[in-house]
């Protein structure tokens, strides 16, 4: 193989294009991060600030004295400025080691740049982009990065500083400079003015920079098109030609299709500052410079810096001779970019918007076409990120009088739409390999293998690498894909780039400048190569967005905007979407940022994920207390005023005043008379549903490699709401002891559970795992987080103990005020009659009731407590009428002798009214319990009625327990049991109530103690029956007073009893007495209601 002198191919200009290009992003990465030490992003060194030798007080003087003699170094006559110098010498070395061989890495970078524009130059290599494609991109990447490079360096304030004060701390330890201090020192002060120097530098490669540059000639005019020309050309459309719609979208520049219109306008702006001769006396060069300055006002160096370049363009003409005309071309490009560019590129979005929709819904009806129309695909994406980063970059570097054209509130739908776009090629993409492994095996092997047999001239290693790509893609077969098998073209890409470093050379054997068809050709299979294996990094490469991650607050503020606007709402998930981009931007060469920005990429999708779920929540709370009013306007309290209007029209009676406007009924907002008309409901559904839309839009998204679910943040602001909303509808007032009615408060949530259930119809949530996560809470007595919960708030409620204000009508099975001086403003009849317990029940339910019932018990054993001193008082009086109930004559004399004998009444009362109201919610909670779950209460019922009298305690309690929590009535009291075995240590009086506590307290009682309660109450009535009858041959009025009360009391006790009978009781206490007892109370009650 023959060569020139200089042979390209063992240049291996490809390898070194792409190996530099990849360590330039690195470079500028890194000093980007040193840039910014003290600002946000503090990759490198310390991550709290910048390096504190820089800001040390003890230091300052040594540091202005470096920078001032900078590159200069002078250490034996300044010992007192670098005496401070001395003592931390190897601490400086070690902290500013990575800073200072960062600078070093830029200056060897730039030594192998300018080494290999040299070689090119020197090969006379030949540059089109519409032919040898990644030669040139590769080339102007580099350049521009190089460019960038150095205007990044001479930004870095602390540059002198940092590299001064570690060699000087090099040479106090080792007695010498750095080697590398020298040139670099000489680098940094050679490039204080980096595009000036440049300017300089670039002289020699004018001829090839500029070759590169006017190739764009086709490609940058047609892409930097206004909105109305593209939609002239009804450009991405996929319907506008229907009979074509199957045909492939082809062109003979493929990847210059979806070329980066921020990167081409890079490449035409500094490309031809540094070649800026051409601008003289080429017009095609000058028209590209101008309509790339006319587009934008600032152009991206690297993330978030950026380069005003009407400023810097002009700065740099202005002293050279002769370029009047080019400071007046500057000049009238930045009227027009400040005039018309901010709308031309509101009117792109604004079409793109609707192009993108339109080609996102056809491919997800036909995700077959994204074979043929994948180029389409790529384009959109290019176009809709160039015009995003546009907008990001201008919207923070332009003046606030223009500001307009830069606030753009729909740009989450744009971002939407990209989004959806790149969610269709993830998801089809075995779909756009099938296609293309064809189009590759069965097209453009056939097509390229004539090609190549037509070449007039073909050496050998050309042919030998082009026979090896018509293999390849001869070999590739639809079974492979079918079967899973991954593809890899990146040799095949990488030969054909060397392929155009050997080709572009002049005076090569094989010229691509002659065969410009082979060129074109190779592009095009390329991008088919492409779309087989490297899908991912084709989406990165046209529509990675992680620039957001350096516009924060930007990034926030389209979020907020987004939110704010109810027809854009449905598209806010794009914002956490985008989080998915920002670790794309890192770089291996600064592994220290990585860190750093997936941080900022989870707490930024964790904001976005927590907003949209508030603001979710917010219009669900707002929809459900629109519900909560309807249905309160249903309750039983809202009809009195309706009845009474019909009652008093049947009477023909004529009330209220003529004024008053008629009372609207319940029901009256849902007729429609106009569909015109929107109500406030009719609005928070319609936000409702295009926000659920947006929580629903994506199962889950992982952000550096951890998972977040939407829908989850949905459902925990929910939990909580629904929790504070029914602790608010309680409206527990301990001051006042003012509850909400139980079954207004069950109508209330029952309304909140409706709304909550109709949500399931906007997102794919389970509202029930919801409904129970809150619901058992508010049956315990605090939640999970700690607060008070309704069943704590009814556990608190004393109204029971009203002293005597209250009284238990047990034919009403409800507690009723007694008429008093001061009203109660608790009315106790509308809280404990039977629907109101069983709302009550159904609120609390089973273990609510059951912690209902322990406080309750916790009441009565305070009473036992001092009954228990009260025995003890009288233990000695109490053990002689034990042992003397059969005579008369000593029992009356004993009875005397005790004490405290009302207390014991009193107290007895008390307990039997707390039992009462036991037995009301017990009763309602077995009722709410056999309607909900009838077979499992009646098989408990059954448990406990065939339990033999026989069987132990121990086992008989816990049956008993199972009972009680189900609301059924038991023999034995376990809760009371419980209650009181911790302290081994209808009428108004309420006197009634006494059989209850009697039964019920000596039942607990002696089965704590062991003894047979049967045999205990029989002794108790045998005492009892002897002392009344002793009463009835009494003729003393204060003794015998209310002693047929009393007589029928002991009636109530053995028939609430279920281990005395009646045949018991009459074998003590003759019957005749208990019915002249009911006939003379009967009798009083009458006369006192006479």
């Amino acid at each position: 193989m023959s060569r020139s002198v200089l042979q390209p191919s063992q240049q291996k200009l490809a390898e070194k294009l792409t190996i530099l290009n990849d360590r330039g992003v690195g470079m500028l990465t890194r000093l980007y991060n040193i840039k910014k030490q003290g600002q946000v992003w503090k990759a490198c060194g310390d991550p709290k600030a910048k390096p504190s030798y820089l800001i040390d007080k003890n230091l300052e003087s040594a540091v202005k004295f470096i920078v001032r003699k900078f590159p200069a170094v002078e250490t034996r006559n300044n010992n007192q400025q670098l005496a401070q110098l001395q003592k931390e010498k190897s601490e400086i070395l070690k902290n500013l080691a990575l800073y200072y061989f960062t600078f070093v890495d830029v200056m060897e970078f730039k030594d192998h740049v300018c080494e290999l524009l040299n070689t090119i130059d020197v090969c006379q290599v030949f540059f089109d982009i519409t032919v040898n494609f990644d030669l040139t991109k590769n080339y102007l990447d580099l350049i521009i990065t190089y460019t960038t490079l150095m205007i990044l360096l001479s930004r870095i304030e602390e540059r002198k500083a940092i590299i001064g004060l570690y060699n000087y701390a090099h040479e106090m330890t080792h007695g010498a400079s750095d080697r590398e201090y020298p040139r670099l020192g000489q680098m940094i002060v050679d490039y204080e003015n980096p595009l000036k120097k440049m300017m300089e530098e670039f002289v020699p490669h004018s001829k090839s920079l500029s070759d590169a540059l006017i190739s764009l000639q086709m490609v940058y005019p047609r892409r930097n098109l206004s909105a109305d020309q593209w939609r002239n050309a009804q450009l991405l459309s996929l319907i506008s030609a229907p009979s074509t719609m199957l045909n492939p979208a082809q062109s003979d520049t493929m990847p210059c299709e979806y070329l980066s219109l921020d990167a081409m306008e890079k490449w035409i702006i500094f490309g031809f500052i540094l070649c800026h001769g051409i601008l003289n006396t080429d017009a095609t060069a000058l028209n590209l410079w101008k309509l790339a300055l006319q587009s934008s006002s600032c152009l991206s160096l690297f993330r978030d810096e950026v380069f005003h370049i009407h400023k810097a363009a002009e700065d740099l003409f202005v002293n050279i001779r002769g370029y009047n005309k080019r400071i007046n071309d500057i000049r009238e490009c930045k009227e027009a970019a400040v005039s018309h560019a901010g709308s031309m590129h509101r009117e792109r979005r604004k079409f793109l918007r609707s192009a993108l929709k339109e080609l996102a819904t056809v491919l997800s009806d036909q995700p077959g076409l994204l074979g043929p129309k994948a180029l389409f695909v790529f384009m959109a994406l290019s176009f809709a990120r160039d015009e995003i980063i546009w907008l990001l970059r201008h919207a923070d570097n332009m003046p606030k009088k223009s500001a307009d054209d830069f606030i753009d509130k729909h740009i989450a739908e744009l971002i939407f739409y990209m989004e959806e776009l790149r969610a269709h090629v993830r998801k089809y993409g075995p779909v756009m390999q099938r296609y293309y492994v064809q189009y590759l095996s069965g097209f453009d092997a056939v097509v390229l293998n004539e090609l190549v047999q037509n070449l007039s001239v073909c050496p050998e290693d050309e042919s030998i690498i082009m026979s090896s790509f018509v293999n390849t893609m001869t070999s590739l077969s639809v079974k492979q894909v079918e079967d899973g098998e991954v593809f890899d073209f990146r040799g095949m890409r990488l030969d054909w780039f060397r392929l155009q470093a050997y080709t572009s050379v002049s005076k090569a054997s094989l010229s691509l400048s002659d065969h410009r068809e082979l060129g074109k050709m190779m592009n095009t299979i390329i991008f088919h190569t492409k779309m087989v294996d490297s899908l991912v990094e084709m989406l990165v490469e046209t529509s990675d967005l992680s620039i957001f991650c350096f516009y924060s607050r930007a990034f926030e503020k389209m979020f907020q905007q987004c939110l704010e606007l109810p027809s854009q709402s449905r598209y806010s998930i794009a914002f956490p979407l985008l989080c998915t981009h920002f670790m794309s931007c890192t770089h291996e060469l600064c592994p220290e940022e990585r860190h750093h920005i997936g941080d900022r990429s989870l707490s930024l999708c964790n904001m976005f994920l927590d907003e949209m779920a508030k603001q979710a929540r917010n219009l669900i709370t707002d929809i459900c207390t629109e519900q909560c009013t309807l249905s309160d306007q249903l309750l039983p309290k809202h009809c009195a005023k309706t009845i009474s209007q019909a009652v008093n029209k049947k009477s023909k009676k004529q009330t209220g005043k003529k004024g008053e406007p008629e009372r609207e009924k319940p029901g009256v907002e849902s007729m429609r008379k106009n569909r015109l008309v929107v109500t406030n409901l009719d609005k928070l559904h319609t936000a409702l549903s295009e926000l659920c839309f947006s929580i629903n839009y994506v199962p889950n998204m992982v952000v550096w490699e951890h998972t977040f679910t939407p829908r989850e943040y949905l459902t925990s602001h929910l939990e909580i709401r629904f929790t504070k909303s029914i602790v608010g509808m309680t409206m527990y007032n301990q001051a006042t002891q003012e509850i909400a009615k139980p079954s207004e408060l069950l109508t209330s949530v029952r309304a909140y559970m409706t709304v909550l259930q109709s949500i399931e119809n906007y997102v794919q949530i389970d509202i029930t795992r919801v409904f129970n996560n809150v619901l058992l809470q508010q049956t315990q007595h605090l939640d999970s987080h700690g607060e008070p919960t309704i069943t704590k708030f009814w556990s608190d409620i004393k109204f029971l103990f009203s002293n005597g204000h209250i009284a238990y009508f047990p034919a009403m099975k409800a507690f009723v005020n007694l008429p008093t001086e001061n009203e109660l403003t608790f009315n106790a009849e509308e809280y404990s009659d039977i629907s109101e317990m069983r709302s009550l029940s159904e609120l609390l339910g089973p273990y609510g009731m059951k912690f209902l019932s322990e406080s309750l018990m916790w009441h009565i054993s305070s009473q036992v407590a001092e009954l228990k001193k009260l025995v003890v008082e009288n233990v000695d009086v109490l053990t002689q009428m034990r042992t003397s109930f059969d005579k008369p004559d000593q029992m009356a004399a004993l009875f005397k002798r005790l004490s405290s004998v009302d207390s014991v009444l009193k107290r007895m009362t008390i307990i039997g009214v707390i039992l009462s109201f036991r037995s009301l919610a017990q009763e309602a909670l077995r009722d709410v319990l056999s309607y909900h779950i009838p077979f499992l209460v009646s098989s408990i019922e059954d448990f406990k009625d065939h339990i033999p009298r026989e069987t132990d305690m121990k086992v008989a309690m816990n049956v008993y327990e199972l009972s009680s929590a189900a609301g059924l009535p038991c023999e034995i009291d376990p809760a009371l049991v419980v209650a009181l075995s911790s302290q081994k240590s209808g009428h108004c009086n309420n006197i009634h109530c006494l059989a209850k506590a009697i039964n019920q307290i000596a039942a607990a009682l002696f089965t704590i103690h062991k003894g047979s309660i049967e045999d205990r109450l029989k002794e108790f009535l045998a005492l009892a029956s002897s002392s009344l009858l002793k009463i009835g041959q009494e003729t003393d009025k204060t003794t015998t007073r209310n002693r047929e009360s009393v007589y029928l009391l002991l009636d109530m006790i053995v028939q609430e009893s279920p281990f005395l009978t009646m045949d018991l009781l009459e074998s003590c206490f003759p019957y005749v007495l208990l019915r002249n007892a009911y006939h003379a109370v009967y009798k009083q009650s009458v006369t006192s209601s006479a």
